[in-house]
């Protein structure tokens, strides 16, 4: 997308977020490696560089967070905006851990109770709230990577 601003890509990224169910979580796992997760990204379609994802408070990606937040996100969808295949979208930021009920009914879906059958009232249930910091994406022809903020 030449000459777009940052808010334009992020509204491009959002409007391809809509078909894409899961994200890849990456944290960095105690002694150095790369630990990656399958979460479900909600299809929260408002994307402005923060999104949300609900674990279990007890899991190594937690550990893994409070040692250290930096996380990185991959997305890919199957068909691109442009009509073409696939678009990619890589995220670094940082995660926060957030175990607030009233923050887990702003972001919770039907959905979610798959794996959390008590809603947000499931014992042992957090949050982790990552917030962007720079973006990369391809689709099809078309690529940006921008900071955000």
């Amino acid at each position: 997308m030449p000459d777009t601003t940052h808010a334009q890509q992020l509204a491009h990224i959002a409007k391809a977020m809509r078909d894409i169910d899961f994200a890849m979580l990456n944290t960095h796992a105690e002694g150095g490696a790369i630990g990656g997760r399958p979460m479900s990204n909600n299809r929260e379609v408002d994307y402005d560089g923060d999104s949300y994802y609900f674990t279990w408070e007890d899991c190594r990606m937690v550990d893994d967070i409070k040692r250290d937040p930096k996380v990185g996100l991959s997305l890919q969808g199957n068909t691109s905006l442009f009509g073409k295949p696939g678009i990619f979208i890589a995220v670094e930021g940082t995660a926060d851990i957030v175990r607030d009920k009233a923050q887990f009914a702003k972001h919770w879906s039907k959905d979610l109770e798959r794996w959390f059958e008590q809603g947000i009232d499931t014992e042992g249930l957090v949050m982790l709230h990552v917030r962007a910091t720079r973006v990369a994406y391809w689709d099809g022809e078309d690529e940006g990577d921008f900071v955000v903020g």
